[in-house]
Parts: structure tokens; C-alpha cells; sequence
């Protein structure tokens, strides 16, 4: 059987003959011996064909859609046109190399000419690729330079990473990464401010700090307050809209009457007002970071979610470093994620390994008992395996599984404190199936109405249309009869 080969380039496609396979037994040890010589390789592998890209906008365009495995019109054209032909009802005597595998299963479906692609093959397409300026010489020695500079090789590279960056399925994944990390700087810098302001401000109006516990309340307070000497009971109705209750800003105003603070020149006063506003801003700010995140999380990953919270969810992403990574993870190393300093510690020390990391933080986790933390741990760890590869693999964005696995999850917590015995996850997995696939019938179902009173419609004016033919066929009917009536009458 005759072998061609096709190379894929941003240059252009070229189809190359193999000869004299039966001398070398496809041994890929010979092959590699003969590509480096061109004189030898040139006497087994011959070029046939040749297209050129018409640009590098078009020969980028043909890698990638290679690098996909998806056969463009140009190649089919390319191959049609280049290869035998193959008569209908028998088989092709030949086979085409391909270096990509899912290119040649499309090309096998498509086109029906075979295709393979393993080691013997891959050495003879290197072999090309090493040679491939020697082969292409004879077909454009004027153009050679402009199409193999280096330049041009630079640029289709540039672009092609270009292309692949702007593609990834993951970039959103990057986006919550970024919203979690900055979530806690903003966490751990207001919980610092604060506390300056508190010890800044507390000079002036010590008393505030026992009333007001929540530290952008406080700030809020300070920014209104100013100077406490001119508090009086006419702020007592602003001061409640701030906190929220009437009771506690009466304390407030009877605590600044009698206070013991110092007190504080205008411009210590106004530096501070500033500060408290800074802790405002940023806290207003991490409020739309959360919804923000609390957003992409439901989107992105809508099970894991639902099971464990928006803000573990992003920490597990965030430490594993994306969400098909934290979906290839096994359970027991999801288990220990945010511990891997215990972990080696251990490790070395020969001590107890820890029993969990960031899922410790879960409401499960603390509302089991010490005893059972640790199977606690291990169970939930397994369900947010499951629900992070739902939420990976799966083509629909839903919540469901997120609701049946936390519905396991508390029969587990029943089980461990009350004994109560939980469902069998093959009963759970076949609920949360059919309960999808009711879904999608509902949805099928609230798309289709519109259709349905279309054709509905076309039916009924079908049916008039019909009622009408059968009147006018009555009619003319009717008047043969009488003009037969008046005739034999006549006669």
C-alpha cells in the first residue's frame, strides 16, 4: 500500500510520496538514521504536491485549525486534488501519514481516505521537517527567502500563542483567582486601618470602641461625629440611620457627654476624618469585590459552590491553581489543600498528618463533633471533588448536583451525631439525573410553544383553505345538476 505524507506549515500544505517501504519494514531506527542525510532521506520520501498559503493571515489560520484537528476547504481541495482517485465501492490502495490524529479522523469521515499516524510515520513527517527547505527549493527558488525568513517565522509564532491565550477556556478562572487574592488584601488592610483609627480616634472619644464593635460602623461614627463636644440629642436620629438603632446612638450621645477622652486640635481631627473615610471607601469596595465574586463563582463553578460557599469554593481554585486542576484532583489531595506546610512537616518529623486545610473553615466542618472532624473532613472533600468535576466537565450550567451533594452531606452529619442511616450516592447520583433531565425537558418544552402555535396556524389556514375547496366544488356541483336538469327539460 502507498504511503503519503502530509505536512502542515504556516507556509503551506505539502504531500510528500514515501517509496521503498517494504525494503526499510517501517523499522523507525532506519528511518532516523536516514533523515539526517538528505541525499539518502530524498530517495525515500519525494515531493509531490505543493500549495502556498496566500498569507500569514491565512496560514495562521490553517495552523490553527490543524492544532484544533479540524480539516479546512483548502485541504480538502489540497488532498482531493493531489491524491488518486478512489472509485466508488472499492477501497484506496494508499494511506495518508498525518502528524496530528484527530485531523486524520476527520479526514477519514469526511472524505474517506485513510488515514494513520504513529511513530513510523512521525519519524519520516521530522525527517520532512528537517528538509523540508531542500524539498521546497525547485518549486520557489525566488520566494524562498520571503516565505522562510525569519521574520515571518517570528511573527506566525507571535500570533499564533496570541490566538491560543485568547482562546483559553480558562481565563475566567483567572479573573475569580484575582478577585479572591485581592478580596483578602482588602480584608487584612481594613482590619489594620481600622485599628489605627480606633487607636487614633479613641484619644479623642474612648467610649466609642465599647459601643460600636463592627469597625466600618466605627469608622462611619468617627466620620460623623467629628468633634464630640457638639454631639448633642439632635443627632440622635442621624446617628440611628448609621447604626441602625435608636437605643445605641442615645448611648453614644450620653457617652460624649461624659467622656474622659482629650482633646484634639482641628487639623489632628481633620487627618483623621480623612483616614476614616479611606477605611470606608475600602470597605464599600470589598462589599462589590464579594458580589463581584459571589457572580463569577455561580457562573463559573455553580456546584461547588452551592455546597460549600462562594469563598472556600474560590480559595480551593485559587490554590490549586485553576478549576480543570482542582477537578483532576483526588479527593484526599483536596482534602489537604492550604496545609502543605503541616503536611511536609509531618512528613519529616514523622508526626500526624493534618486532617484537612481550607475546607476546615466549611460550617460542616465545625458544626460536627472533635471525634468526627476528620471523617467529616474526608466525606466533604470527596463531595467537592465530585462537584468540581460536574461543574468542569459538564455542558449546562446547573446547581443541581451542588444541592443533592449538600443534601448528602448533612445525612452524613445526621449520621455521625443521631445514627440515622443516609441514602446509598447511587440513589442520590439517579435523582439529581433525572431532576436535570426534567429540567432540560422543561426548558425544551417553554421553547417549543411558539413553534407549536406556528404550525398550529399553518394548519388552520390548511383547513380553511380545504373547507373552501369543498364549497366551490359544491357549487360548481350544484349548477352542472341544474344545467343537466334544464337540458332534459328542454329535450
Amino acid at each position: 500500500m502507498a504511503l503519503y505524507l502530509l505536512f502542515e506549515s504556516p507556509f503551506g500544505y505539502a504531500l510528500f510520496h514515501a517509496y521503498g517501504m517494504d525494503e526499510i519494514t517501517q523499522d523507525t531506527q532506519a528511518v532516523r538514521d536516514s533523515t539526517v542525510d538528505f541525499n539518502r532521506f530524498c530517495q525515500v520520501v519525494k515531493l509531490t504536491a505543493f500549495s502556498p498559503s496566500s498569507s500569514a493571515i491565512d496560514g495562521l489560520n490553517q495552523c490553527n485549525a490543524v492544532s484544533e484537528g479540524i480539516m479546512t476547504d483548502g485541504l480538502r481541495n489540497f488532498l482531493e486534488l493531489n491524491l488518486p482517485k478512489v472509485k466508488e465501492g472499492k477501497k484506496a490502495k494508499f494511506c495518508v501519514g498525518v502528524s496530528e490524529p484527530k485531523v486524520g479522523s476527520h479526514i477519514s469521515e469526511v472524505t474517506k481516505i485513510p488515514c494513520q499516524s504513529n511513530e513510523f510515520v512521525l519519524e519520516l513527517l521530522r525527517g520532512v521537517r528537517l528538509h523540508f527547505a531542500k524539498f521546497i527549493k525547485d518549486w520557489m527558488p525566488t520566494d524562498l527567502e520571503k516565505r522562510f525568513g525569519s521574520q515571518l517565522q517570528l511573527g506566525l509564532g507571535h500570533s499564533d500563542s496570541r490566538a491560543k491565550v485568547k482562546s483559553n477556556v480558562n481565563q475566567v478562572d483567572i479573573m475569580v483567582i484575582q478577585a479572591i487574592f485581592s478580596l483578602d488584601t482588602l480584608d487584612k488592610d481594613i482590619k489594620s486601618f481600622s485599628m489605627i483609627v480606633r487607636k487614633w480616634y479613641g484619644y479623642h472619644f474612648p467610649e466609642l470602641v465599647k459601643i460600636v464593635n463592627d469597625n466600618y460602623l466605627y469608622a462611619k461614627i468617627a466620620k460623623f461625629v467629628e468633634n464630640k463636644s457638639y454631639l448633642s440629642e439632635t443627632h440622635i436620629l442621624a446617628l440611628a440611620d448609621i447604626v441602625g438603632d435608636e437605643d445605641k446612638a442615645k448611648d453614644i450621645v450620653e457617652a460624649a457627654k461624659a467622656s474622659m477622652g482629650r482633646d484634639i486640635s482641628p487639623i489632628d481631627l481633620i487627618n483623621v476624618q480623612q483616614f476614616a473615610q479611606r477605611v470606608i471607601n475600602l470597605s464599600e469596595h470589598r462589599k462589590k469585590l464579594y458580589d463581584y465574586l459571589v457572580t463569577m463563582m455561580n457562573d463559573i463553578a455553580p456546584n461547588l459552590t452551592y455546597l460549600i460557599g462562594e469563598v472556600i469554593g474560590a480559595r480551593l481554585i485559587c490554590r490549586a491553581g485553576s478549576l480543570s486542576n482542582l477537578a483532576k484532583c483526588p479527593a484526599s489531595t483536596l482534602q489537604i489543600l492550604g496545609a502543605e506546610k503541616a503536611l511536609f512537616r509531618a512528613l519529616k518529623t514523622g508526626g500526624n498528618t493534618p486532617k484537612y486545610g481550607l475546607i476546615f473553615h466549611s460550617s460542616f466542618i465545625r458544626r460536627a463533633s472533635g471525634r468526627n472532624k476528620g471523617r467529616m473532613a474526608r466525606f466533604l472533600a470527596n463531595k467537592c471533588s465530585f462537584a468540581s468535576r460536574a461543574d468542569f466537565f459538564s455542558e449546562t450550567s446547573t446547581s443541581i448536583f451542588g444541592e443533592k451533594l449538600r443534601k448528602q452531606v448533612d445525612e452524613r452529619l445526621d449520621f455521625f451525631e443521631k445514627g440515622v442511616v443516609p441514602r446509598k450516592n447511587l440513589d442520590v447520583m439517579k435523582t439529581a439525573l433525572e431532576s436535570m433531565n426534567q429540567e432540560d425537558g422543561n426548558k425544551k418544552k417553554e421553547e417549543t410553544p411558539a413553534k407549536k402555535s406556528k404550525t398550529e396556524k399553518s394548519k388552520g389556514e390548511a383547513d380553511d383553505g380545504e373547507a373552501m375547496d369543498v364549497d366551490i366544488s359544491a357549487d360548481l356541483g350544484t349548477e352542472k345538476e341544474k344545467e343537466k336538469e334544464a337540458q332534459t327539460g328542454a329535450a
